[in-house]
């Protein structure tokens, strides 16, 4: 069982930077795959970062590549997203999750989210 905890989201303007980070439980959290995902009203939840265990492999969705980076400290079990030049279309609940490192498909566990607003 991996418990993950999201904080750092908050209301900023068009063109700032905010930092996100999640802090997972558990003694193994190189071993685990994560990612970030968002999601507004009315959409489907979309993952736009993700980082391998070892840090080796990295991915970003188009809408955020060049602006967002993952990155992870596994002594201290967190993963971050550093989110620059913020848009008001990066307005969102943004949620971490975990799966075993090298396997594809589903996540297996999910933070409760932290809302992320960027005002024009």
């Amino acid at each position: 069982q991996v418990q993950l905890v999201e904080s750092g989201g908050g209301l900023v303007q068009a063109g700032d930077s905010l930092r996100l980070s999640c802090a997972a439980s558990g003694r193994t959290f190189s071993s685990w795959s994560m990612a970030w995902f968002r999601q507004t009203p009315g959409k489907e939840r979309e993952r736009i970062a993700h980082i391998s265990g070892n840090e080796l492999t990295t991915y970003y969705a188009d809408s955020v590549k060049g602006r967002f980076t993952i990155s992870r400290d596994n002594a201290k079990n967190t993963v971050y997203l550093q989110m620059n030049s913020l848009k008001t279309e990066d307005t969102a609940v943004y949620f971490c999750a975990a799966r075993r490192a090298g396997v594809a498909g589903a996540y297996d566990y999910w933070g409760q989210g932290t809302q992320v607003t960027v005002s024009s």
